[in-house]
């Protein structure tokens, strides 16, 4: 991992919601690359180029046409590849099924996106400064839903 910035991505495919994303990231102050995504085809073409760089932290919007951040999600996690980038489930959906099928999949945090930017700022904060190998290790489903 490059000392320097964190590398994150957004799967997201409303425009408002990744451009919410990026402006938070910029007033955070977080030195951050940000790669968007507008649905879970792109995403996932760009991680199946291992010419491209693995990022630190994804941020998964669940409801995405052609293909859904749930089987992004299931795809990600069935690669090795991946161990060691941490997911953060990124949706308007606060369902308890939705919860519990990311946390089974391996999610390591969900995420109810906030409607509030300073909220959301807050979120992405908190998120991108937690020490993911020491979180999952005592993860479960109480901790899992982020909640601020």
């Amino acid at each position: 991992m490059n000392s320097d910035y964190i590398n994150l991505a957004l799967a997201d495919d409303d425009e408002d919601d990744r451009l919410f994303f990026t402006e938070a990231f910029e007033e955070l102050k977080v030195k951050s690359k940000v790669l968007l995504f507008k649905d879970g085809i792109e995403l996932m073409d760009y991680l199946d180029d291992s010419n491209n760089a693995i990022p630190n932290l994804l941020f998964l919007d669940l409801n995405m046409p052609k293909k859904s951040g749930l089987e992004c999600l299931k795809e990600i996690k069935a690669s090795q590849r991946f161990n060691d980038m941490a997911i953060a489930i990124y949706s308007t959906s606060a369902s308890e099924e939705d919860i519990e099928n990311t946390f089974v999949i391996g999610a390591n945090v969900y995420i109810k996106k906030p409607n509030d930017f300073e909220k959301l700022k807050k979120v992405l904060s908190e998120v991108v400064t937690t020490n993911w190998q020491y979180h999952t290790s005592g993860l479960n489903k109480e901790n899992f839903l982020l909640r601020l």
